[in-house]
């Protein structure tokens, strides 16, 4: 019980420190925090606080299944902190700002080709931004939507040479999947599969319909004066990693149903080698 507490405080102490990090690095200090980001980092916390100490989960997928949550929240640790400190640099950059500015301009290059998700975020800045604002934009976009892609890689590879999720021991489909109805509609197999597929083509469609969703709803980058560099890069997070995520969700859901045709698969051999000895 005092382990599962340590864990959960620790984890709820992580996410609340994501929120706010941003706010942290581009501010004089902790006093010119945003309230209302104080406020969304303690809800925040205190629901992953309540999720990880309650015997069943409520909302997250994949509890029990290490490292699939750890993957998610380490992609975007990493994006946020590398532009918070990038935004940071500013005028006068430090050799660490520097080298990540380096890395996102590589990502941003080499993920600039006709019809790319990166190329379409280019394409919405406007003309008459702020050169600084146009390229930390073009810059994030190329390096959280890089990262993201290095996070969908690393799954995978965990989920086909590493056995995932099964090299943990028995895997619970009810304890990990709590919003996953098993009892309504086609054969649990047929549902999880057919749930995967639309996982799958929603994240690798969204990253092209977002931009152009946002620009014609809300008009944000109309000046870049909208948008300040906090607000941009959890735009721009968003835009990347919540289709990461889904395409991450639509392979272990996937994974999960391979798991139950092999288990069924075995279970009729069994019977089968039984009824031919009696």
């Amino acid at each position: 019980m005092i382990a599962q507490l340590f864990s959960a405080s620790v984890r709820a102490i992580l996410v609340a420190i994501l929120v706010v990090l941003p706010s942290l690095l581009l501010t004089s200090g902790a006093q010119d925090t945003s309230p209302i980001m104080i406020l969304i980092a303690f809800i925040a916390g205190l629901l992953v606080f309540v999720e990880y100490t309650a015997q069943s989960p409520s909302i997250l997928e994949f509890r029990f299944a290490a490292p699939y949550n750890r993957i998610k929240f380490t992609g975007i640790a990493v994006s946020v902190l590398s532009l918070s400190i990038i935004a940071r640099g500013g005028d006068d950059p430090g050799s660490l700002a520097v080298l990540l500015g380096e890395l996102g301009g590589a990502a941003r290059a080499a993920l600039d080709f006709p019809y790319s998700p990166v190329r379409l975020v280019m394409m919405l800045v406007p003309v008459h931004a702020p050169p600084g604002f146009s390229d930390f934009a073009e810059m994030a976009a190329g390096l959280c939507y890089g990262v993201s892609l290095v996070m969908l890689v690393v799954f995978v590879l965990i989920v086909r040479l590493l056995g995932w999720p099964a090299r943990h021991g028995a895997f619970n489909v009810w304890m990990n999947l709590p919003h996953f109805d098993p009892t309504g509609g086609a054969d649990v197999v047929q549902k999880l599969n057919r749930e995967a597929l639309v996982n799958v083509s929603l994240g690798f469609a969204m990253p092209f319909l977002l931009p152009v969703l946002v620009a014609v709803l809300a008009g944000v980058l109309e000046s870049g004066k909208v948008l300040d560099s906090k607000m941009l890069i959890w735009i721009i997070c968003a835009w990347a990693f919540i289709p990461a995520g889904l395409v991450m969700r639509g392979v272990a859901m996937h994974r999960v149903a391979e798991l139950i045709a092999a288990k069924r698969r075995r279970a009729y051999a069994k019977a089968e080698d039984a009824l031919q000895i009696v």
